[in-house]
């Protein structure tokens, strides 16, 4: 490197310090059991532990065209039927925390954010917005424009949170129902 080159680059170091890093901050919106008792009130419910196969993960894949990031779920059985998951998925930058409930068919029963980190976009704790998925299940991939209005700002976000809840209901139907 040149000496015109070094300084070019030295003069730009106080501009870098001035407008510094974004902010960032982590919002915890509600704890697991404030989700599970918005979800399922108080009913009871078993953790079981659910671990997926390679062979699973990729025909969730297939089925629900969202990559599945891990193997293990965070999954609870509700007495009665139903289910409680623990999930997260990621928004532009960061992870949100969701938690979702499935009844006994694989039907989305409710939709609650857990935490969210990105500086915008939180719009989508927005009970109407989250209500579009009430009902839904794995007989349709859900796509952001089509069957769930986005959200102007929070894109990502939106897409995201619509991908997770494919990836989980089509879940259920290749293995939580059959447990």
């Amino acid at each position: 490197m040149n000496r015109r080159s070094f300084n070019r680059l030295l003069s730009l170091l106080p501009a870098g310090l001035w407008f510094g890093a974004p902010e960032l901050r982590a919002e915890t919106f509600l704890t697991v059991d404030e989700a599970r008792r918005l979800i399922w009130g108080e009913a009871a419910m078993t953790p079981v532990k659910v671990v997926l196969t390679k062979a699973q993960m990729k025909s969730i894949h297939k089925a629900s065209k969202t990559r599945v990031r891990s193997s293990e779920l965070k999954t609870w059985k509700v007495d009665g039927g139903g289910w409680f998951i623990l999930d997260w998925v990621i928004g532009k930058h960061e992870n949100i925390d969701i938690a979702v409930g499935l009844t006994d068919t694989g039907r989305v029963t409710g939709i609650e954010v857990l935490v969210y980190r990105e500086t915008y976009g939180h719009e989508i704790r927005n009970a109407r917005w989250r209500a579009q998925f009430h009902g839904r299940d794995h007989s349709e991939i859900l796509k952001l424009d089509r069957q769930i209005k986005n959200i102007s700002g929070a894109t990502l976000s939106c897409r995201h949170i619509t991908d997770g809840i494919n990836r989980l209901t089509h879940t259920w139907d290749q293995v939580l129902r059959k447990l």
